[in-house]
Parts: structure tokens; C-alpha cells; sequence
């Protein structure tokens, strides 16, 4: 139910079910891949080295907000080594057996991508470990007074992780990799090249001024942008002279109620709730979750992220506070306490 709330949000970083055609818009080198270019310089040097000493690539971890490009950057590695990739997430291995039968179909050099790999189960970890450092299996076979241990041996495989949450990865599993790589989210001009980018494969044509308004509104994620763009391309079909410009891209956004940093109609209900209806804060999260009625972890996951990012927002000890900037994006009037620069104390 919860997954379902957040992908029906069109500025929501997560995957939405039936987007299957951003799969086509994936870059597939490292040539192609705007923006990251720490991430991508480094990794352009690792991926030549292994290559060189004709080696698999070192295990890789790749963390950061949802919809920067982790499964993208996976598909590329695979793609610059000459290598199959087989992708999963966490959540779908969910007994050893499974990461089993998984490991043991891989080729040499082959790329296992583990999406969310911080949902991994510890029984699956344990065996996953060994997997890594050795290439082998400790598998168990049997219960009871008959059961042994038998070693399968595996070839030599990279495997790449993803999370979101790093912090939630165990301490030995994070030491098992060689490459830990943070993507950073985007700027607007990183985004208005991937916007272009997408337009040129879809055979949309869109001026750089009608890109750069869209990316403003992407919350700092390539994965909104094009989903904005596909959106956007409607209103211009039928609105416009089929061209994104500035101008249709201003009258597309606001008939879908995004304003010009990004928040959506939920984003506006939740700083309006904490300012007309508490005073500003501080409220709990799950008051508030009722008050718009909504699911708190909807709240905590899709919206607060960004609205910390762009200062709306504080966590406080006793809940959650409006900031002086979001007073000033509503078009509110500021209390007397707000209305001097400054930050509100969580301790007054």
C-alpha cells in the first residue's frame, strides 16, 4: 500500500511500477553518464586497471538518495568490462539457498547487482561472506546428526551493491568491499544536460531554456527529471507547438502543481499543516501523519528529505518545525518571533 502512495507522487525519486521505458534512456558508457564526475573519473581508473591486469572488477558499494543512478552506473561497469550482469534486491533473496542458485549460474567476471542490499538477511549475509573473500559456498545440507558441510567452489565475480542507507549496512559486510562510491544529488545544470539528453532519444525537441526550468523542479534526481519530461511532452503535444520551451514547460508545471523548487501539492499540506494548524511547530510526526491523513512513514521517507534539504524543515527532540523559509515560500506572514533573521530555537 505504502510503495503504492509513493510512486503515484510524480516528483517521487522512487521507481514507479510501468516505467519501463527509462530503462532506454539509461546511459550505457561512462562517456554517455552525465554529472558524478568524481564518482566517474575514479571508477573510469579502477575498471582500466582490472582490466589491464585481466582481473574481474573489485567489489563495489554504491550509496546515496534514490534516483541518482546506482543501477545505471552497475550496467555500465558490466557494460565497460565486456560482462553479463544479473540484477536483485535484498528483499528478494530471502534464504541462502536462493543467493545460492544464484552465485553458482554467474560466469567469470560476471556482474551480480544487489539492489537494497541493506535489507539482506543475516543467514543470507553469512553465507554471502565467504562467497566474496573466497569464491566459495559454505552451504549446509541435512538437519540433525546427518547434516554436512560442503564447499562449492565459484568463479570470480564482482559483486556491486546498492543502498540508500548505508548506515544500515553490518560493519563486516561493508568491509568486504573495495570500491565505496557516494553519489551526490545534482545540479540543475547537470540536469538540464541529462533533460536534453532524454528529449534527443525520445525525439522531443526542447530548448535548453525549457530543459533548465524542468531541471530546477527535479529535486536534484535524473529520475524525476525524466519523469517530468515525459509528463511535460503531453502539455506540449497538446497545449503547445509540440517544442518544450520555457514557457510550456512554466504552464505544464503548474497545471500539475509543481511549483519552481520542486514541492508538490502533499510537500505545500504538509508545511501549511505544521504553520496553520500547530503554529509552526513543533509537532509529532504522527499527529501530523493524521492531521493530513497520510502514513507517517510516507511523511518521513517521501517528503521530509527533501524539505530538510531545502531548509523548510527541522527535527526537534519534540517534533517537527517549520523554518523561516518555509513562512516566506507560502506567502505567509511571519510571527513576530520568526520575523527577525535568524533560526528559531527548538529550546524556546
Amino acid at each position: 500500500m505504502e510503495e503504492y502512495e509513493f510512486g503515484a507522487r510524480l516528483v517521487s525519486p522512487e521507481m514507479n511500477q510501468g516505467e519501463s521505458e527509462e530503462i532506454s534512456l539509461r546511459p550505457k558508457t561512462l562517456d554517455e553518464y552525465v554529472g558524478q564526475e568524481k564518482v566517474k573519473e575514479n571508477l573510469r581508473i579502477y575498471l582500466e586497471a582490472a582490466k589491464r591486469r585481466g582481473e574481474p572488477m573489485d567489489h563495489i558499494l554504491l550509496y546515496g538518495p534514490p534516483g541518482l543512478g546506482k543501477t545505471t552506473l552497475a550496467g555500465i561497469v558490466a557494460q565497460e568490462m565486456g560482462v553479463q550482469i544479473r540484477i536483485t534486491s535484498g528483499p528478494a533473496i530471502e534464504k541462502p539457498g536462493d543467493l545460492a542458485a544464484l552465485l553458482t549460474n554467474l560466469q567469470e567476471g560476471d556482474v551480480l547487482f544487489i539492489d537494497e542490499i541493506h535489507r539482506l538477511s543475516r543467514q543470507v549475509e553469512e553465507v554471502l561472506y565467504p562467497a566474496l573473500e573466497d569464491y566459495a559456498l559454505d552451504i549446509m545440507i541435512g538437519k540433525g546428526p546427518s547434516a554436512q558441510s560442503i564447499r562449492i567452489n565459484l568463479p570470480r565475480f564482482t559483486l556491486i551493491g546498492a543502498t540508500t542507507r548505508a548506515g544500515q549496512i553490518t560493519g563486516p559486510l561493508r568491509d568486504r568491499f573495495g570500491v565505496l562510491l557516494k553519489l551526490e544529488l545534482y545540479s540543475p545544470d547537470e540536469l538540464s544536460g541529462i533533460i536534453q539528453r532524454s528529449a534527443g532519444i525520445l525525439g522531443q525537441p526542447c530548448t535548453p531554456e525549457g530543459a533548465y526550468e524542468l531541471a530546477k523542479c527535479s529535486r536534484g534526481t535524473p529520475r524525476v527529471a525524466n519523469r517530468l519530461l515525459k509528463r511535460v511532452r503531453d502539455f506540449a503535444a497538446v497545449l503547445a507547438d509540440g517544442v518544450i520551451d520555457e514557457a510550456t514547460a512554466k504552464l505544464a508545471l503548474k497545471r500539475m502543481d509543481i511549483d519552481e523548487l520542486g514541492l508538490d501539492e502533499m510537500d505545500r499540506s504538509m508545511l501549511r499543516a505544521i504553520i496553520e494548524l500547530y503554529g509552526g511547530g513543533p509537532v509529532g510526526l504522527d499527529t501530523l501523519a493524521a492531521a493530513l491523513g497520510e502514513e507517517a512513514v510516507t511523511l518521513e521517507d517521501v517528503c521530509e528529505p527533501y524539505l530538510m534539504q531545502m531548509g523548510f524543515l527541522t527535527r526537534t527532540p519534540r517534533g517537527r518545525c517549520a523554518t523561516r523559509q518555509a513562512w516566506v515560500h507560502l506567502g505567509l506572514e511571519l510571527p513576530k518571533e520568526l520575523d527577525a533573521p535568524g533560526q528559531q530555537s527548538m529550546f524556546d
